[in-house]
């Protein structure tokens, strides 16, 4: 069992998914700071200096009465909340990782020349005289015995 393993887990393909898996994840964390850091800010801003990630519905209220500026305000007083700002964040995430993802491998695939199947080697030709199908290397037809020129 153990050696059917290793012969799985050193197989090309396995190795090729775990390093794009590898990659996927660091891909994932970058654009995840691009949305966090660099896309929701002026977009929050444009909507009347909104942030999206204190965007919250409080279901419960805590040991100290709200209002809560925050949704840490809220969690450190014991508050119930319904965080729909983070969800809003986190669809915008998956959206832009989703396109860059889409580019990028129809980038790969473009760039991949596409193979041309060598054309098959003919094995047999037609006799002149008779029309019938003979093989290639043959010097004189099977069929009306005709002496064939050789090509």
């Amino acid at each position: 069992m153990l050696k059917e393993f290793k012969e799985f887990a050193l197989r090309g393909n396995v190795i090729d998914m775990a390093v794009g898996i590898i990659i996927g994840a660091a891909f994932g964390t970058i654009v995840g700071t691009l949305v966090s850091d660099v896309l929701m800010p002026p977009i929050g801003l444009l909507l009347g200096n909104v942030d999206f990630s204190n965007l919250f519905i409080v279901l419960k209220e805590g040991k100290v009465a709200g209002p809560y500026a925050t949704v840490a305000a809220a969690k450190g007083a014991g508050a119930v909340t319904l965080n729909y700002g983070l969800l809003i964040n986190t669809v915008v995430n998956f959206l832009i990782v989703a396109f860059a993802i889409f580019f990028l491998i129809r980038g790969m695939n473009a760039l991949k020349k596409k193979e041309v199947a060598p054309l098959p080697v003919p094995t047999t030709k037609e006799c002149p005289h008779c029309l019938s199908t003979i093989p290639i290397k043959a010097t004189r037809c099977g069929h009306c015995t005709s002496e064939l020129r050789s090509a």
